[in-house]
């Protein structure tokens, strides 16, 4: 079973080279950001494959949490920034 954990681990380490392209080299500012979530999410995943081939979850899983709600905090600070600063979306007044 433990074998299965190390293969996904890979494969999911794989997929996150592919974001890795996009938020380097991503055409626009969100995609680069997207890519970023990209990696954090599939980051918080690997965190528990990787608990799981430890056999020590529950210490993998409380980690995976808290990177977790960073990430998404800082995806939520850039957009904001971006937004504000780049004028990548114009707001309408009254809003």
């Amino acid at each position: 079973m433990q074998a299965i954990f190390l293969y996904a681990s890979v494969f999911l380490a794989c997929l996150m080279g592919l974001s890795l392209y996009r938020s380097v080299f991503g055409p626009t500012v969100l995609d680069r950001i997207i890519g970023v979530n990209a990696i954090g999410s599939k980051t918080t995943t690997l965190l528990i494959l990787i608990g799981l081939i430890y056999e020590r979850v529950d210490m993998f899983v409380d980690i995976a949490l808290a990177y977790a709600t960073l990430n998404f905090i800082a995806v939520l600070a850039a957009s904001r920034y971006f937004q504000k600063k780049k004028g990548l979306f114009d707001e309408v007044e009254g809003r």
